[in-house]
């Protein structure tokens, strides 16, 4: 393939449906397309840091082995102030096993998007510490606490832009694939998928009383089908009312699809792919295996047109 054009690729936000991303990026990578610039939104910009950075089959490797007991061990929750959960325990480990480089020192151009909290704007991170700009972009209102950079209040880049095409044109790109991972969510959940993953093995080390009592919690909730996010939204008519993670992340779903409409009807990208992953969880991040072949097959379905195009 002679390639005359730049090619962007917009990862768009979606918690543990990112993992999808991988899948996309496999694909494109056996079909030859090199990328020239990313962009990531929220779990998008977890993805393209790491493509970015050149990490990225360590990153395959290491979300492939996530188990539930290891997600529920990142999460540094707290009493609620301004989120559940700090943050500061999984961009740590991230820093510590991955890389952390000032983004101007990547190989490839990489930004990632965050909102101000306090004035609604889009921010766009193409500066300073990786982890940083993945910390701010992933900073999903009720969840994680808002990470502070400078005077501002940053939060999840996916209440303003999910799926940054715009940013990718900005940064020079010609031809943009973006990734949206907020496609057929709302009033379409499909039945939940038997999970491909291999059984967990039980891990020896002793990390709390407190923790093994909610680990032991979610996982029974889990094997119930009561996960944070269950396959099907409980109907209005249910014997019981949602739980407030249903709520929280039913409603950034609904957000999100109408915020990621307006946005793509505005500024289309040259190719959309969309992964079918109304099935996984908002906090179902070992679910990865399932997850990142659905990225591929969402790809492939791409294949007629993305061969097509004139590059």
């Amino acid at each position: 393939m002679t390639k005359t054009r730049k090619i962007g690729l917009a990862l768009g936000s979606g918690s543990a449906r990112g993992w999808s991303h991988i899948g996309v990026i496999q694909g494109l990578r056996e079909e030859g397309i090199p990328i020239d610039i990313v962009c990531g939104t929220s779990i998008g910009s977890v993805v393209g840091g790491a493509l970015a950075a050149g990490t990225l089959d360590q990153l395959d490797e290491w979300v492939r082995d996530l188990s539930w007991s290891d997600v529920i061990g990142f999460m540094d929750i707290m009493f609620p102030r301004s989120g559940f959960i700090e943050g500061e325990k999984i961009i740590n480990f991230f820093r510590k096993n991955f890389a952390d480089p000032d983004i101007e020192n990547l190989s490839m151009p990489f930004a990632a998007v965050a909102t101000d909290l306090m004035s609604g704007r889009e921010i766009w991170l193409k500066k300073g510490s990786l982890m940083n700009a993945v910390r701010a972009s992933i900073s999903m209102p009720g969840i994680f606490a808002p990470f502070k950079q400078g005077g501002q209040w940053l939060v999840d880049g996916g209440l303003v832009n999910p799926v940054p095409v715009s940013l990718c044109r900005a940064m020079g790109a010609d031809i943009v694939i973006a990734v949206n991972l907020n496609s057929g969510l709302i009033g379409k959940r499909k039945a939940r998928k038997n999970s491909r993953q291999k059984p967990v093995p039980e891990k020896k080390e002793t990390t709390g009383k407190l923790r093994e009592q909610l680990t032991s919690y979610l996982n029974s909730t889990i094997e119930k089908g009561k996960s944070f996010i269950p396959a099907g939204f409980v109907s209005a008519n249910a014997d019981r009312n949602p739980s407030i993670f249903e709520v929280m992340a039913t409603s950034t779903d609904i957000m999100q699809d109408r915020i990621t409409r307006q946005r793509l009807a505005g500024d289309p990208p040259d190719l959309l792919i969309s992964p079918r992953l109304a099935h996984i969880g908002l906090l179902e991040f070992n679910r990865a295996d399932e997850t990142i072949q659905e990225g591929w097959h969402a790809l492939e379905l791409m294949l007629p047109l993305l061969r097509d195009m004139a590059w």
